[in-house]
C-alpha cells in the first residue's frame, strides 16, 4: 500500500505544478517583466551611473510620469476603447488650473478644483460621444486631441501673451498643493525621489484592486472581450466605458497637477505624442490592441521600461537620439514575446 502511495504521489504534484506555471506564463504582464529585467543588467552593466542611488530616483520618476497616465489608458484598453487626447488633457488641466488662479487671484486651490472639474467633464465628453454615436474611439479622441491642443496654444496666448502660462509660485496655496502633488520624498542619505512615484504606486495598486476584486473590474474585460455578450447578461457597458473615459481624465487632471507645482508653470506645447507612449507601455505590459486582456501592473512595468530606457541612454553617453529607435525595438519585441508566452501558457 505504502509503495502505491509514493507511486502515485508525483502524478498528483505533477499537474499542480503544471497549472502553477500556467497561470504565472498567462499573466499579462510576465512578457513585459522578463523585457525588464533585460532592459535593467542591459544598462546596469554599460553605464555605471545607471547605478546609483540619485539615478535610479530619476529613472522612476521618468517612468512615473508616463505610468501615471498609463494606468488608466490601460484599464480603457481592457475594456476595447482608446484615448488619443490623453497626452494634451494633461496639459489643459494644467493650464485651466494656472489660468485659473493667475487671472481671478485665488487661492491656488479653486484653480485645481476647477480643472478637475474640467478634466471629468473631458472625459465625459468623450465617453458619452463614443458610446452614442457608436463612432471609433479612435476618432472621436483624435479629435478632441486636435481641438485641446488648439485651445491650449490660442487661449495661452490670449490670456499670458506667450505660449506659457504665468508664475503662480507666489500664490495662497501654493506651498500646500506642491506638498501633496509635486513633493519630495527623502531618501537614503542626501537623496530625494518625487512624490509622483508614490502616487504611481498607489493608482497601481488601486487599478490592480479594481481590475482583480471588484464586479467593475469583471465589467471593464467584459465590455473589452465581448460586448455583445456583456451586453446579454446584464452588463452596464455604456455607463463602463464612460467611467474609464472619465478616469482617464482624472488621472490627467492629477497628473497635470504635479507638473504644474513641480514647475510653477506650464507650457502650452506639452504633452503632444505623449497619448501614444501611454498607449506603448499598456501594449509593452500586456494589453492587447483588440480589448478584453491587460492587467495595470503590466503598464507600471511598461513605463518602467521608458524611464530606464531614457535615462540609461543618457547615463552610457550615448546620443538621445537612439531613443526612438530603442522604443520602437522594445515595443516590437515585447509585443512578439507577449504574445509567444501567451502560446506557450495555452500548450502547458
Amino acid at each position: 500500500m505504502s509503495h502505491a502511495l509514493v507511486k502515485d504521489a508525483p502524478a498528483a504534484v505533477g499537474p499542480a505544478k503544471s497549472s502553477l506555471l500556467r497561470r504565472f506564463l498567462s499573466r499579462p504582464e510576465v512578457g513585459s517583466l522578463l523585457g525588464a529585467v533585460v532592459v535593467f543588467v542591459f544598462f546596469f552593466a554599460l553605464a555605471p551611473t545607471f547605478r546609483n542611488i540619485d539615478s535610479m530616483a530619476t529613472v522612476l520618476y521618468q517612468s512615473a510620469t508616463i505610468g501615471l497616465m498609463a494606468v488608466p489608458v490601460a484599464l480603457l484598453m481592457i475594456g476595447g476603447e482608446y484615448d488619443l487626447s490623453a497626452g494634451v488633457s494633461v496639459t489643459t488641466a494644467a493650464l485651466a488650473a494656472a489660468m485659473f488662479n493667475y487671472q481671478f487671484n485665488t487661492n491656488v486651490w479653486v484653480g485645481v478644483g476647477f480643472s478637475l472639474v474640467l478634466a471629468l467633464g473631458i472625459g465625459l465628453l468623450n465617453g458619452y460621444l463614443v458610446v452614442r454615436t457608436k463612432l471609433p474611439s479612435f476618432l472621436i479622441t483624435l479629435a478632441t486631441f486636435l481641438m485641446l491642443q488648439g485651445l491650449n496654444l490660442a487661449v495661452t496666448k490670449l490670456l499670458s501673451g506667450g505660449v506659457a502660462s504665468n508664475n503662480i509660485s507666489d500664490m495662497a496655496g501654493f506651498d500646500g498643493a506642491r506638498a501633496v502633488f509635486a513633493a519630495e520624498i527623502p531618501i537614503g542619505g542626501d537623496g530625494t525621489v518625487s512624490i509622483a512615484v508614490l502616487w504611481w504606486i498607489i493608482f497601481v495598486a488601486v487599478a490592480t484592486w479594481i481590475l482583480l476584486r471588484t464586479r467593475q473590474g469583471n465589467w471593464i474585460f467584459a465590455v473589452g472581450g465581448k460586448q455583445e455578450s456583456a451586453l446579454a447578461v446584464g452588463v452596464p457597458v455604456k455607463r463602463t466605458k464612460i467611467g474609464l473615459f472619465m478616469a482617464v481624465g482624472f488621472t490627467g487632471w492629477f497628473t497635470g497637477m504635479h507638473l504644474l507645482f513641480a514647475f510653477n508653470t506650464i507650457q502650452a506645447g506639452l504633452g503632444v505624442g505623449n497619448e501614444l507612449l501611454y498607449i506603448a507601455a499598456a501594449v509593452i505590459g500586456g494589453c492587447l490592441l483588440t480589448g478584453g486582456f491587460g492587467s495595470a501592473v503590466g503598464s507600471a512595468i511598461g513605463a518602467l521600461i521608458f524611464g530606464m530606457t531614457t535615462q540609461g541612454i543618457v547615463y552610457a553617453g550615448w546620443n538621445p537620439d537612439w531613443f526612438k529607435f530603442f522604443l520602437g525595438a522594445t515595443l516590437l519585441l515585447a509585443t512578439l514575446v507577449n504574445i509567444w508566452v501567451r502560446r506557450r501558457a495555452v500548450k502547458q
